[in-house]
């Protein structure tokens, strides 16, 4: 078993990022002004058909893809001990998790002990998708690596300021004291696009975070002053299986009408619908751009993405006052020409204009920039930071 480092001025953590079906994780050397991210990789279809693990040493290039049965997260993280043992990489002194919710009385990023064990168990119900998974894999860190500090660092962090008009549901009071409120989400890669942007940020940003999960927040001067999701990350946009914003009179008729449980609407909203739901064909972006010339639906699919993500945006530009810099991150946002395109395509009232696209005597009031989404180099500082602190 690796053996902790002394901490120092610059320290070795290891960035884990679980999600339903994967764990990806980041070795990173953190010093005072950067992270050098050292081994990366990950495990996916996690419990599934097609496992894989897949690692690479940035230090001399070397990349590995092993296709293997991966049964559970506790086989992942006992994978990944392996490579780093194996790696002659120097040993974490620090483990940093992401956790995307971690409900009312977890907001800040903190040092993982039995008690937050406790309210993060209590939290659960803040978002049944993505927290019980979190929870498993860090119980299984926690004995695989026991004498190493571990970091949970909560999505949800970044929107705590969330002005009092954006933060408040519309809702009873006595509900809103229980903690349904909005908490917005994606915090992580929207601290990782300020950081890539420098210490002069523009006054009015709006971060277009877009994957398998999707939200767009505004920010003004470094803070978040709005944002899609709301007390779930399964509100706001339409995703790649979740429905994102729906007429709550919908589930009260599937409730009535269907007789559909929590559990099943849960599977209806969170699993069943989104770009999948529509399309009848995946939740998958790239299949759909393959599906789209010969199935409608398909074509629906990327469209009411794109009609939902530019709605979000005017909506954000609304409170923001306007917009001096759009930033689209995520899988589909950094990789999408054509999704971008399109959303793009309809904000020409605003003065928002893809480059190419552009009159070349022309000067566009919004810019819109590309930034790949570095949560987990984001989970490293924080740990970092935090496991300093604690000693």
């Amino acid at each position: 078993m690796l053996a902790p480092t002394h901490i120092a001025s610059e320290s070795v953590v290891l960035a884990l990022n679980s999600g339903s079906s994967s764990l990806k994780f980041g070795l990173y050397r953190v010093g005072p002004t950067k992270a050098d991210l050292l081994l990366t990789g990950g495990a996916e279809a996690i419990g599934g058909e097609g496992s894989q693990f897949c690692t690479q040493d940035l230090r001399n290039y070397g990349r590995l893809v092993e296709t293997s049965p991966i049964l559970t997260q506790r086989e992942a993280i006992a994978r990944i001990g392996k490579f780093l043992d194996d790696s002659g990489a120097p040993a974490p002194v620090a483990i940093g998790h992401r956790v995307v919710h971690g409900g009312p009385k977890l907001r800040q990023h903190c040092l993982i002990d039995g008690q937050v064990m406790q309210q993060l168990d209590a939290a659960s119900a803040f978002a049944p998708l993505h927290t019980p998974v979190a929870l498993s894999v860090i119980r299984f860190a926690r004995k695989h690596f026991p004498a190493l500090p571990q970091i949970a660092c909560f999505d949800t962090t970044f929107h705590i300021d969330l002005p009092i008009i954006a933060r408040v549901l519309p809702i009873p009071r006595e509900l809103q004291a229980e903690g349904i409120q909005r908490y917005g989400f994606h915090g992580l890669s929207c601290e990782s696009i300020l950081h890539q942007l420098g210490d002069d940020p523009p006054a009015r940003l709006i971060i277009a975070h877009l994957g398998s999960g999707a939200s767009v927040t505004a920010i003004r001067d470094g803070k978040s002053i709005d944002t899609s999701m709301g007390m779930t990350p399964s509100g706001g946009l339409v995703m790649g299986t979740r429905s994102g914003e729906i007429d709550p009179g919908v589930l009260i008729y599937l409730m009535r009408e269907k007789r559909l449980d929590a559990a099943k609407l849960e599977d209806v909203i969170d699993h069943r619908s989104g770009l999948l739901g529509i399309s009848g064909v995946s939740s998958d972006m790239r299949r759909l751009h393959e599906a789209a010339s010969s199935n409608v639906d398909a074509r629906l699919a990327i469209d009411m993405f794109c009609y939902s993500v530019r709605k979000q945006i005017a909506a954000m530009m609304a409170a923001l006052g306007g917009a001096d810099l759009i930033v689209f991150t995520g899988g589909i946002g950094e990789n999408d020409r054509e999704v971008r395109g399109t959303i793009c395509g309809g904000l020409d009232w605003a003065g928002v204009f893809i480059e190419d696209k552009r009159d070349p005597l022309s000067t566009p009031r919004c810019q819109v920039q590309v930034l790949p989404s570095q949560e987990d180099e984001q989970i490293a500082r924080h740990t970092c930071a935090l496991a300093l602190r604690g000693m």
